[in-house]
């Protein structure tokens, strides 16, 4: 017998985030399709949750595209890649003009591009949807972030706004913009939470290194920390980690965690694409490398064996002042990388003729995601107050805070340098602020030294027009 057609919405790819958003998506009160190239995954997510809503199951993709309802959304939940690939070739001789394919993994944008434009040519809408939050995030409220075709997201747009976080009764879900838009502004939302993740470790390891302090006691300065400027999901996640006792040793859990941080490209891509973009993000630069060299055990410990003293001993006189030059440190510096992010996001948007709403982007990152945090609201007003901002950093709330900050900022860099505890992420966002800050760069002797080995020619700040000095001749200037 032929299936009906009575899914609102689909969902092929039922590891624990397909499954996830299933559930969230059925819970919701919206009839979903489920299908996975494993039948025991569809058959355990009826048997365990089946009560949760209205599932319609299908073993073939043939039934999985018949049982839904045109025009068909079809959210594809694989791997990035290959498999990813595979599922869409199946899937396109099935559908029909004006039909959605949702991929809601952590494609490369690049990818999202290609993709949309193929099935673009079949008559299909093709959507790169990022979806942040983790397993819980899918279940219970994600934030979302579509690309693709306008005309796409009327049919997809109230869906995802209703099973997305809400924030003050607004849906963490917005239409980013054309294809690749979704995934770009997840790429970068990834990039933001690397530097916000290494800026919270480096807090740690002061604090620690400083103050000599126990996981635990640092776990109550990030506690308190929270009920502040700095609230927000990772700062208060990480009083959970440092707070918690190993129950196999007794022993500070973070102690007995290996330091060797994995990753899983995101970060990467947003430093290769702002390469590419010529903007530099420097803190998440930096906090992507940091993840690199934590796994290069033997050069470590090469070092370690021939530079065992190279650090002076740090002594902390006044505790109090210590911890809240280190907490104004840390906020000056987040703001770096959140400014970094918003100037990448941009840039993207004008090579790619996106028009992001960079406001738009901050409203939808309140909630359901990884880098939620209080000052996010902030960011949108700065945007909505003015479209072109030059810099997130120079905004009056932003400004005020950086300003304030700037002291304590160099007292902890300064002092982690002489005790030899490394910065990466606080040292070069303090480095960022101070050049673009400068009235002048070290830059003009580098254009001199370009021109000298490689005749690049430089600009004058006296008069219009490229010039070149023949520096193996009488060293005459002429224009070039």
């Amino acid at each position: 017998m032929a299936q009906q057609a009575t899914a609102q919405i689909g969902v092929t790819g039922l590891a624990v985030m397909g499954r996830n958003l299933a559930r969230n998506l059925a819970r919701n009160g919206f009839t979903v399709a489920v299908h996975n190239r494993s039948p025991e995954r569809t058959r355990s997510l009826l048997a365990e949750h089946g009560d949760e809503g209205t599932f319609v199951s299908s073993e073939s993709m043939a039934d999985f595209v018949a049982s839904l309802e045109r025009p068909r959304a079809v959210i594809v939940m694989v791997k990035a890649g290959g498999p990813t690939d595979a599922v869409i070739d199946e899937l396109v001789p099935l559908l029909e003009d004006g039909d959605i394919v949702v991929d809601c993994g952590n494609a490369h944008f690049a990818d999202t591009r290609r993709r949309e434009e193929a099935l673009r040519g079949h008559g299909l809408h093709f959507v790169g949807t990022g979806v942040s939050g983790g397993e819980e995030g899918a279940l219970h409220g994600p934030s979302i972030m579509p690309g693709g075709s306008a005309e796409s997201y009327r049919k997809l747009g109230p869906i995802f706004e209703r099973i997305a976080a809400q924030v003050d009764g607004v849906p963490c879900c917005r239409h980013i913009g054309p294809d690749g838009a979704g995934h770009f502004v997840k790429m970068v939302h990834n990039g933001i939470e690397y530097a916000d993740m290494q800026l919270i470790a480096e807090a740690y390891d002061l604090l620690r290194a400083g103050l000599s302090a126990s996981p635990a006691e640092i776990a109550e300065i990030f506690r308190e920390w929270n009920g502040g400027e700095l609230e927000s999901f990772l700062i208060e996640i990480t009083a959970d980690v440092l707070g918690h006792t190993d129950a196999a040793t007794g022993r500070p859990f973070v102690d007995v965690v290996l330091d060797q941080a994995e990753q899983k490209g995101t970060g990467r891509w947003t430093v290769q694409s702002a390469l590419d973009l010529g903007i530099p993000i420097t803190g998440i630069a930096e906090a992507t490398f940091a993840r690199s060299l934590s796994g290069h055990a033997d050069q470590r410990a090469a070092a370690r064996r021939a530079f065992p003293d190279a650090g002076e001993k740090w002594q902390v006189d006044d505790r109090d002042t210590f911890v809240e030059d280190v907490r104004r440190a840390l906020l000056a510096s987040k703001i770096v990388a959140y400014a970094q992010g918003f100037d990448h996001i941009r840039a993207g948007s004008l090579e790619y003729d996106w028009d992001i709403d960079l406001g738009g982007t901050a409203t939808i990152w309140r909630g359901g995601c990884i880098i939620r945090a209080r000052f996010l609201d902030r960011i949108r007003e700065a945007y909505d107050t003015e479209r072109e901002l030059p810099t997130l950093l120079v905004a009056p709330w932003f400004a005020d805070r950086v300003g304030a900050g700037v002291p304590a900022w160099r007292r902890v860099v300064a002092d982690a340098a002489r005790a030899g505890v490394p910065t990466p992420a606080f040292s070069s966002s303090l480095a960022y602020f101070d050049a673009l800050r400068a009235e002048r760069l070290p830059a003009a002797l580098i254009q001199g030294l370009r021109d000298n080995f490689g005749a690049h020619t430089y600009h004058r700040v006296d008069r219009e027009g490229s010039f070149h000095t023949l520096w193996a001749g009488d060293r005459s200037e002429v224009e070039a």
